[in-house]
């Protein structure tokens, strides 16, 4: 199962993101690429493929090469993208380029008297109109699959066609996607990046043909763009997302707090696309008669299968599940099934039947509809598969499949209370799976079902005995790290060693916290190690922070000021990474652990007054900014407190001028004090219902009302007395006496 790095509450913002790196990956010109692109909302995919196209295929105006030294160099515009829609009739894409390059070869330019010329570089190109292949027969969409199959050949040989010379983005719905990751792994292997775009699913008959323009469709602002530019290399995204809200071996909290300081609640975000549910091929499905299922009675009066199952399918039906590619639906398979019962089949043959309807709510649940409904019925099949078969070959996965639809059925909002018994239900799976797995035989899927496992013992520390079950996380991630290894699958490692580090990360908070934190350095270091900071910036910025974190906690116990210095120093790295313009969110959370960082530094003992004044500011700068970032976020979760970050700037700005090494005027000073006085009255607003913080803030704001009074006397008073709002005055006024 994939999953997701970020939720879907702001589609605006995740699409207008994932426009901007997948325009930026096809920008870049690069050879033998395969991208990519999913959504299910055609009026998006139209708008976007549009977009891109009028973006990229001719970039610099309509001359790509000028003249140099007297030679003319120019041709009129030969596109850098050429859109393709999908010939229906015989749907072979490559082919399809292949024909439109011998038709439209590149021209030469530069030619001259003395010099030969060169050809213009082959376009990119990017297909559309995959999803109307529903509409066709079986016949055609199987000859789409094996077109695709065939590819392999092509990438795998130098000069099997000039589309390599490019890239290729293909544009398919969700459907189409998990039918090319199981019916054509070679060619799903070759991709590239895979670029989720949210939104609805749209009827294909509500597609008008390719290029659709609505102006005034706010399915995705793309914002004001004119050319591409030289952006910082993203050669990839590698995120296979999936509509789904839950997330997987990736949901830690990340969070330190310090009386007065607040780190960021961080979290995590790792690649595990195969970790969950994985993606096999279709179980074969068992045999009956089509007449039988023509004239079957009503799936509510079955008779063998077992009446919650059939009240859970029926309560699915009122929503489309996913159709493969002979449009077999839950209730032609459970008819079947009470068929198979009937005729007293064999145990494998109705395993294989049970498995199957297993297999259409996993595909469902992988779809992002992880619906009580949809993970019962599945959960419940694949125990029925079991029970009648306990000697499939494909134990270990449908095992594995049960440890995660608990681990999803904790995380459903009906079952908040019973999330601990889920989870240890999933746990007990994962056990099951590797009691039957041989490590050396069966290393990759072994070394995922202990990745799970980790996970799910840091969901189930949430809830009880944090320390022991922290502990079985870090066995299960390394054990799954002997098999996992950075020769065989990069990414994989990288993305377990950042699980450990994050378990060592909280075993730190509970015991031994200095031999625990620097595992947790160490392990993050691999992943760090790991990850293309020009393909992988968010996750390279996310590790780093990550670091930084760590850096900080050890503070506390060792070399304070070295491992400040060190926090800060990873800090600012991951912040060339988690930028404004890309993920504001993290990039305020960073600037908030930095503006930490910065105030504990200046507030050492060590620390020279010279150093203080200048730390102090950094920390105000760094504060100022998560607090902006934050403020233009509106409805957008955030994960620290923005009324703690509120009042630890204004701690900054009070101890800025109240400190004996200042040497700035009334004026600055006046500055500083109300910046601090506002600030902590903006975190009173936001604190009514939590008393203690209130007080403690009302506090904050005392102190500085007596430091207006101190550095300027009774008008400095009475101007932070007008400030105040007059409601606060009676609690105010007797404190100051």
């Amino acid at each position: 199962m994939s999953v997701n790095d970020t939720p879907h509450s702001n589609n605006f913002t995740w699409n207008r993101q994932v426009y901007h790196r997948l325009k930026l990956c096809l920008s870049l010109g690069l050879r033998r690429q395969l991208f990519l692109a999913v959504s299910d909302d055609l009026h998006l995919r139209n708008q976007v493929a549009a977009r891109l196209h009028s973006t990229l295929a001719y970039p610099v105006g309509q001359v790509l090469y000028q003249p140099v030294d007297g030679y003319e160099t120019s041709t009129p515009a030969y596109p850098r993208l050429v859109t393709l829609r999908l010939n229906l009739s015989d749907p072979n894409p490559i082919e399809q380029i292949n024909q439109w390059l011998a038709n439209y070869p590149p021209p030469i330019v530069g030619a001259s008297k003395d010099t030969p010329g060169r050809p213009l570089p082959i376009p990119s190109f990017q297909i559309v109109g995959v999803e109307q292949l529903t509409k066709q027969t079986v016949a055609v969409q199987r000859l789409f699959l094996h077109y695709l199959r065939l590819s392999d050949q092509n990438f795998s040989s130098q000069e099997s066609g000039r589309f390599l010379d490019s890239s290729v983005l293909l544009w398919v719905s969700r459907p189409w996607l998990s039918a090319i990751q199981q019916s054509v792994p070679q060619f799903w292997r070759w991709r590239t990046g895979v670029f989720v775009f949210a939104g609805e699913p749209t009827p294909t008959t509500q597609n008008q043909g390719y290029p659709e323009r609505a102006a005034s469709s706010r399915s995705l602002d793309l914002g004001n763009e004119q050319s591409f530019v030289d952006e910082s290399v993203l050669e990839a995204e590698m995120r296979n997302v999936s509509a789904t809200d839950f997330k997987f071996g990736d949901d830690f909290d990340f969070t330190e707090k310090t009386p007065g300081h607040s780190l960021e609640k961080q979290q995590e975000v790792v690649a595990v696309n195969e970790e969950s549910l994985q993606a096999r091929p279709k179980t074969e499905k068992s045999t009956g008669s089509q007449s039988s299922r023509n004239n079957s009675p009503s799936i509510s009066s079955l008779s063998y299968i077992s009446k919650e199952l059939t009240e859970l399918v029926i309560a699915t039906l009122n929503t489309k599940i996913s159709q493969d590619e002979d449009n077999w639906q839950p209730q032609q398979v459970l008819l079947e099934i009470e068929e198979l019962h009937a005729q007293k089949a064999s145990k494998e043959d109705l395993a294989a039947a049970y498995h199957h309807l297993g297999n259409l709510y996993r595909l469902r649940v992988e779809q992002g509809q992880s619906t009580l409904e949809n993970l019962m019925v599945a959960i419940l099949a694949y125990q029925e598969a079991i029970a009648y078969d306990e000697a499939s070959p494909q134990l270990p996965d449908i095992l594995n499949d049960l440890g995660t639809l608990y681990w999803m059925l904790s995380r459903t909002p009906h079952n908040a209370a019973d999330g601990p018994t889920y989870i240890q239900q999933g746990i007990e799976f994962y056990q099951l799976a590797l009691n039957i797995i041989s490590a050396q035989e069966q290393s990759e899927t072994y070394a995922r079902v202990q990745n799970n496992l980790g996970t799910a013992y840091g969901d189930l520390a949430r809830f009880a005995n944090p320390s022991e079950n922290w502990q079985k996380a870090v066995s299960a991630y390394s054990e799954a790290l002997r098999y996992r290894t950075v020769e065989m699958e990069p990414l994989k490692y990288a993305a377990c060693q950042n699980n450990l580090g994050t378990a060592y990360w909280h075993l730190a908070q509970y015991e031994q916290p200095v031999e625990h934190l620097q595992q947790a350095i160490a392990a993050y270091s691999q992943a760090l190690a790991h990850y293309n900071p020009e393909q992988e910036p968010l996750k390279y910025g996310m590790i780093q922070n990550n670091i930084g974190t760590a850096y900080w906690n050890l503070a506390q116990y060792e070399q304070p000021s070295e491992h400040l210095q060190l926090a800060i120093n990873v800090y600012c790295e991951a912040l060339k990474y988690r930028t404004p313009a890309q993920v504001p969110s993290a990039c305020a959370a960073t600037q908030n652990n930095l503006g930490t960082a910065y105030w504990h530094l200046a507030n050492l003992s060590q620390t020279t007054k010279e150093a203080r004044q200048k730390l102090l500011k950094l920390s105000i700068i760094a504060y100022d900014e998560a607090i902006a970032l934050a403020h233009s976020l509106s409805g957008i979760p955030l994960s620290f407190d923005l009324f703690a970050t509120h009042n630890n700037l204004g701690l900054a700005h009070f101890q800025l001028v109240t400190d004996s090494s200042f040497s700035g005027n009334k004026a600055t000073s006046s500055q500083h004090l109300e910046a601090a006085l506002n600030n902590h009255l903006q975190a009173l607003n936001g604190l009514s219902q939590q008393p203690e913080a209130y007080q403690t803030t009302l506090t904050y704001v005392v102190k500085t009302i007596r430091a207006f009074h101190s550095e300027l006397g009774i008008q400095g008073q009475n101007l932070a007395l007008s400030k105040v709002p007059g409601h606060l005055l009676p609690e105010i006024l007797p404190k100051l006496g």
